[in-house]
C-alpha cells in the first residue's frame, strides 16, 4: 500500500464515525428513511471528493471552498447521474450535514454559515453546472 492510499484508509476511519453520527442526528429528526439514506450517500460521494486531490481532507476539516469546488466542478464532470435534481439534493445534505457538524461541535458555526451563503449566492451556477440543455448542438 503506497503513501496516498495509506492516508485516504485513515481518513475513512476518521470518517466512518460522522458519517455514522450524522445518519443517527438525521434519523432522530423523524426524516423518511430514504430521505435519511440519500443525504447519507450524498456525503459519502463528498467525502471521496475530498480524497480525490491533495491536500486530502477528513470531513471535520471541509469548508465552504470545499462546497464550492463540489458542487461547481467535480459534481458535474465526475457523476454521471449529475443533474439539476441531483445538485439540489445535494445542496440540501450539505445543509443539514453542515447544520449538524456545527450543533455537534465538530467545525465552528462560521463555517456553517459560510456554507449555507456559498449555497445561497452559488445555487444558480451549481445548477447551471449540470444543466444539459444549455449545451451547444451544432457539432
Amino acid at each position: 500500500m503506497d503513501d496516498y492510499e495509506k492516508e485516504v484508509e485513515e481518513i475513512r476511519a476518521v470518517n466512518q464515525p460522522i458519517l455514522e453520527a450524522f445518519q443517527a442526528w438525521l434519523e432522530k429528526s423523524r426524516l423518511s428513511e430514504k430521505t435519511v439514506k440519500s443525504h447519507c450517500q450524498n456525503m459519502e460521494f463528498f467525502a471521496e471528493y475530498l480524497v480525490y486531490y491533495e491536500p486530502l481532507q477528513n470531513l471535520d476539516e471541509a469548508e465552504n471552498s470545499d462546497v464550492h469546488g463540489f458542487l461547481l466542478e467535480w459534481f458535474p464532470r465526475k457523476a454521471l447521474w449529475a443533474s439539476p435534481t441531483s445538485t439540489r439534493s445535494h445542496m440540501a445534505s450539505f445543509r443539514k450535514f453542515f447544520k449538524f457538524m456545527a450543533e455537534s461541535g465538530r467545525i465552528e458555526q462560521t463555517i456553517e454559515d459560510e456554507v449555507r451563503e456559498t449555497l445561497k449566492e452559488g445555487k444558480e451556477g451549481f445548477l447551471d453546472a449540470v444543466a444539459f440543455d444549455d449545451m451547444d448542438d451544432d457539432w
